[in-house]
Formats: C-alpha cells, structure tokens, sequence
C-alpha cells in the first residue's frame, strides 16, 4: 500500500481520527507523553535499537525482552545485559515472567531498586519453554494462582505494575477479561493485550471485540491494545473499535521505526510526519549497528544485527545480492562497504511508487516454539 493509498483512507475514516484525542495514559503515577509503546520482541527490542527508536521520536514507553525472573536474581551475565538501559532509555518497562509468587515479587524490587519504571508481568507468551514451566501464557489456565501471584507483585513494589496477557489459552476460554477487573482491584496499573489466543499463536486476524471486552471489563485502569498495528490506519481502527488507551508495537516498529513518531505527529496535526528519506533509514541501520558494536563487541553487533537485516532489507528494498551480505555480515568493515554501495546507487526505482512492505510473521505449530 502508498503512502498516498493510506493518507486516503485515513481521509475517508469517521472524524476524529483519534477518539479521545489528547488523553494521556497514566500508569500509577506515571504520565507517558504519547500513547503509542513499543512491545517486547525477544532478540529485537533491545537497548540498542531501544535508543535508535526513541531518537526518532513520539515513543511513550519501551518494553525490554522478555526476562526470566529467577535467572535475573541469581544475576547471570545474560539476563543483565538484557536489562541493559541508561537514562536516554527512560521511561522503560522490563517485562519478568515465572510461576512463582515469591520470586517474582523479589524479582520486582531488585527492578525497583535498579530503577526501571515499570515492572511489566508476562502472561502471554506462548513459547513452549516459558509455558511449560507455568509462565507466560499458562498463567492464563490458572486464575487463582495467576491472580495471587499478580497481587504478590503489586504490593512488594511502589513502581507501576502492567500485565502483558493474550485474550485466552483458545477461543472457548476467553478469560481476559476476568482477569483484568481482578488484576485492577489487585492494584495493576494497566493491561496490555493481543487480540489473539496462545493457540493462535501469530495467526489470524486480532480479535478487537475481545480487546473491547477487556476495556470494557475494567473500571479505571487503562488498557493498551495490541496486534497487527502496522501503520496509521492500523492504530486508528484498533483505537475507534475497541476503545483502548493507547496501542502497543512490535513488529510493524521492526520494518517502520518512524511509525511512533508519525502516529504522535497525526494524533497532534491530523497528518503524519515526512516520510523518512533513503538516507535516513540507512542512518538509522548504521546507528543501530554501532550502538550493539559499542555494546558487545563488533563480533557480537554483527551477530545480532544478521536477525535484523531481513527487516532492514525490506525497508530499504535492496536486491539478493545486499541481502545475503548483510545476513552473513561479520565486520564492520564489510558493513561500511555495503553502506557505501547503497549511498551511491541511491534508492530503487519503487521506493516512492512501490507496494508498502508486508510484515512477516513466525511460522509453524506454536507446541514447537
């Protein structure tokens, strides 16, 4: 889809383009200055490309990938690099799961004592290896324990408390909704939720009539929906159809890093910011690679980057031949030269006129993951 193919449909939408323009989401006592958040991806969202993102603009709050409760009170070098932050990386969530209440509350107070802003509860995953051990999704399949365990949380910090959760383990158990107005009289500052179910996994369309009912469930907490936002229509519907606070990001931030920054400019202006140019997108990816090299080490940046050049080379429209290099890539050097080549060729012939890239998804049976 063209950028103008979108700014047509944003025209033709039922005015306001944003219900409730203006209103803030506030988590305990934390106001976010936009209401648009970047959603954890394991192995994507970390500090480095945390950075990256905000330097762009109209993020309100990042999310870290997912951590382990248990590995990070025994402090394994791992799980505190992935809690890695500074102060240009506020406000930031860092998103815990396990099974036990106990750990889990401690796990809070060592994020409250590090100084993160918002402890974030995950019971969404559907990774076998999280499930199995009782987290993440599982949580969802055991309301008693789950909703003890939340309270557990709330009360060991002062630190806002969010929980991350799916619509349900599959479509006859729908339990969001319960669980929100328990969590809310538990004293959770605020709900995030995927319209869809652990047995979805990623596939399907979201379900925003089960993100209603989750709205709609609680008295005054906000609820930020989340699930196939890939540009500013997305966001649009799932705000006029559901009713949500806020929208949380994932994977339409991977190939469009300027979505947040576009979404707060239309929220405030009614139109969308310039659209980014050639340049600046390759600006952007060098960033994002120096900054993980700054982090870790070139061998670990050049590593890590291979995961996000697929993403990049969708953005950037570039043949094979850049593809395969960047996904193989294992110097700086070899980045800068690659670099270098996209700089003098300058962008392809569909960059203006071309078809908006699509957004991948995982693939396979979710009891593999």
């Amino acid at each position: 889809m063209s950028d103008t193919t979108i700014l047509d449909e944003v025209a033709a939408a039922s005015p306001p383009a944003f219900p409730a323009r203006g209103r803030r989401v506030v988590l305990g006592k934390l106001t976010l200055t936009s209401r648009f958040l970047l959603s954890p991806l394991a192995g994507y969202t970390n500090f480095p490309f945390r950075l990256v993102v905000r330097e762009v603009g109209g993020l309100g709050l990042a999310t870290t990938d997912l951590i382990n409760a248990r590995a990070l009170l025994r402090g394994t070098p791992r799980t505190l690099e992935m809690i890695e932050t500074s102060a240009a990386d506020a406000p930031l969530a860092v998103q815990i799961y396990g099974a036990d209440a106990r750990e889990m509350a401690e796990a809070a107070r060592w994020l409250q004592d590090y100084g993160v802003a918002v402890v974030d509860i995950n019971m969404g995953c559907p990774v076998h290896k999280v499930v199995k051990g009782g987290g993440g999704s599982a949580m969802m399949c055991d309301p008693s324990g789950t909703v003890g365990l939340v309270r557990a949380v709330v009360e060991a910090v002062r630190i806002p408390v969010t929980v991350k959760m799916r619509l349900g383990w599959d479509e006859h158990n729908l339990t969001a909704p319960f669980f929100a107005r328990e969590f809310e009289q538990a004293g959770v500052a605020g709900v995030i939720i995927h319209g869809r179910t652990r047995a979805q996994g990623f596939h399907g369309h979201v379900n925003r009539d089960g993100i209603r009912a989750v709205v709609e469930a609680v008295a005054r907490i906000p609820v930020i929906g989340n699930g196939d936002v890939r540009n500013i229509v997305d966001a649009q519907t799932m705000l006029r159809e559901t009713g949500c606070a806020g929208v949380s990001i994932g994977r339409g931030a991977l190939l469009n890093p300027w979505i947040f920054r576009d979404l707060a400019c239309w929220e405030r202006t009614g139109q969308p910011g310039p659209r980014p140019e050639y340049g600046q997108r390759i600006d952007f990816m060098s960033r994002h690679l120096y900054l993980l090299a700054k982090q870790r080490g070139e061998r670990f940046a050049c590593l890590t980057f291979r995961k996000m050049a697929n993403w990049y080379c969708r953005a950037l429209r570039v043949g094979r031949d850049v593809q395969q290099r960047l996904v193989m890539l294992a110097t700086l050097a070899d980045f800068e030269d690659i670099i270098a080549e996209l700089r003098d060729q300058g962008p392809p012939p569909s960059w203006h006129h071309g078809p908006e890239p699509q957004v991948p998804v995982p693939r396979g049976p979710i009891e593999r993951w």
